[in-house]
C-alpha cells in the first residue's frame, strides 16, 4: 500500500486500465522504444547505455538489476494507456469523485478557544465528491509535490468529513495529515 499521494492517486488511476501493462523487461524496453521514438532516448531516461537497451529489445538480457527493473516499470506504467489514463480521471473529477481511504494521524485547529494540539490516529474511508478530485488531480498534473497532494487532501477531509459540508465545526480552520500508515484511493 502507497504512503505517499501521489502514488496512491497514480495506483487508482492505473485500476482503470482495459489492458495489463507489458511484463516482461524486453516487452516493456520495445514499448519505451516505440513511445520516446528510439533506444537513445530511452538509455537516457533510464540513464543505461543506449547498447544495454538495445540487448534488452533483442532479449539478449532477461533480468535487470533492481533499480532497473523499477524504474522501467515505473516510466512504462505512467506513459501506458494515457487515453485511458485521462477518461478516468476526468469521470472522476466532473461525475464520479474518489474515495479515499487512509488510516494516519490526523489533528485538526479551531477557533483559539476550540484548538486542540493532540492529534490521533484514524482510519477513515470518505467519498470526495468530482470537486476535490479535479483539485487533486489537477494539481498532480501540474506537478505539485507530496506536501502540496497532502494539504489538497486534508482541505477535502475537513470539509467533508470533520465539516459535514457546513453542517459542523464551522470554527474548524485546518486539518493536518502526518503519519500515514496507509494511503488508498479509489475511482
Amino acid at each position: 500500500m502507497p504512503k505517499e499521494f501521489g502514488d496512491g492517486l497514480n495506483q487508482a488511476v492505473q485500476k482503470a486500465f482495459t489492458r495489463p501493462a507489458p511484463k516482461s523487461p524486453g516487452a516493456r524496453m520495445r514499448y519505451l522504444v516505440k513511445q520516446l521514438g528510439g533506444t537513445k532516448a530511452v538509455a537516457q531516461m533510464l540513464r543505461i547505455s543506449q547498447r544495454t537497451v538495445e540487448r534488452y529489445v533483442k532479449e539478449q538480457i532477461k533480468k535487470p538489476r533492481a533499480d532497473l527493473a523499477a524504474r522501467l516499470e515505473r516510466e512504462v506504467k505512467a506513459r501506458w494507456q494515457p487515453q485511458v489514463r485521462a477518461k478516468a480521471r476526468q469521470k472522476a473529477a466532473t461525475t464520479g469523485g474518489i474515495v479515499i481511504d487512509v488510516h494516519a494521524r490526523l489533528g485538526y485547529a479551531g477557533a483559539p478557544t476550540d484548538t486542540t494540539d493532540e492529534d490521533r490516529i484514524r482510519h477513515l474511508s470518505i467519498a470526495l465528491p468530482p470537486q476535490h478530485a479535479a483539485r487533486l488531480f489537477n494539481a498532480q498534473q501540474q506537478g505539485a509535490g507530496e506536501d502540496q497532494l497532502r494539504e489538497l487532501t486534508a482541505q477535502a477531509l475537513k470539509e467533508v468529513y470533520f465539516q459535514d459540508g457546513g453542517r459542523r465545526a464551522g470554527s474548524l480552520q485546518e486539518v493536518e495529515i502526518n503519519d500515514v500508515l496507509n494511503l488508498e484511493f479509489e475511482l
